[in-house]
């Protein structure tokens, strides 16, 4: 199989390190255009769509392999193998933190640090645990995803985005959920939405940069101050921003966050 063409790969820049941004739900690679600018003067930066999503094969969709995350994980790593040169940092927004976790337990020592945006483990509480969301809260907007994903789309969109200065955003990422196929949409809000990842990421050795929004209805600060205790390695960078995707309403926090955490790796460029 060509990798290349089922994820939609695309190479920016060159370094001896390589970044690898992979996006989140109802999301592209586009939507790193804001961030890898920055980056791609000294890394290799490597963007690319999760298969059902962007410019992705969707021939090469299969229900039964993407019924969990860890689909999407063996396919990170096949990209990896396949384009990166050097030490290799994962950027994941989102559910993606949580598959390049798991690529990273699949294939151990592969992966030299990786920095996580607005990460979640679980969405779900449980027990002493703050997801964020009551079970049947999940299933409830799975339900509405199931019966009108359009209008799912158009509603829930601005309230992921937030950045309630930057209403460009809202539009580009609703027209991003809108247009993904509702098919793989619904198969992957409830993967993403329902899993719990909690015991892959449990004492990860990895480097890994936690950058969360102060005000996410997705994923709270509570669960990144959880991901901090729980990663020994872990460094945890709190943005100024409303929404889930700071990458995109607040690059510039971002960036700089990055660029500390990142500074072994690009001094290794000369």
């Amino acid at each position: 199989m060509d990798i290349e063409r089922r994820n939609n790969v695309h190479v920016h820049g060159d370094g001896k390190t390589t970044l690898i941004f992979s996006h989140g739900f109802g999301c592209d690679q586009s939507m790193w255009k804001y961030l890898l600018p920055h980056f791609k003067a000294r890394f290799r930066c490597v963007a690319y769509d999760l298969v059902g999503a962007g410019g992705s094969d969707l021939s090469a969709y299969d229900s039964a392999k993407y019924e969990s995350l860890s689909g999407y994980a063996a396919d990170l790593n096949e990209v990896i193998t396949n384009v990166a040169a050097g030490p290799v940092i994962l950027v994941g927004h989102s559910v993606s933190a949580m598959i390049g976790a798991l690529a990273d337990r699949l294939q151990p020592g592969r992966i030299d640090a990786h920095v996580m945006v607005g990460p979640s483990p679980c969405y779900i509480d449980a027990d002493d645990y703050q997801g964020g969301f009551k079970e049947q809260d999940i299933h409830a907007l799975l339900d509405t995803l199931d019966s009108n994903y359009l209008g799912w789309s158009s509603t829930m969109a601005p309230v992921i985005m937030g950045a309630p200065g930057q209403p460009a955003l809202s539009e580009e990422l609703t027209n991003s959920f809108c247009r993904t196929d509702p098919e793989i949409a619904r198969q992957f809000a409830r993967v993403t939405f329902l899993s719990d990842n909690r015991q892959d990421i449990q004492g990860l050795q990895t480097p890994v940069l936690i950058l969360q929004s102060t005000d996410d209805l997705i994923a709270s600060v509570a669960v990144g101050e959880y991901l901090h205790r729980v990663l020994p390695n872990s460094q945890l960078s709190l943005i100024d921003n409303i929404g889930h995707c700071p990458h995109m309403s607040a690059p510039s926090a971002c960036s700089t966050a990055m660029d500390a955490f990142l500074a072994p790796w690009s001094q290794d460029h000369g």
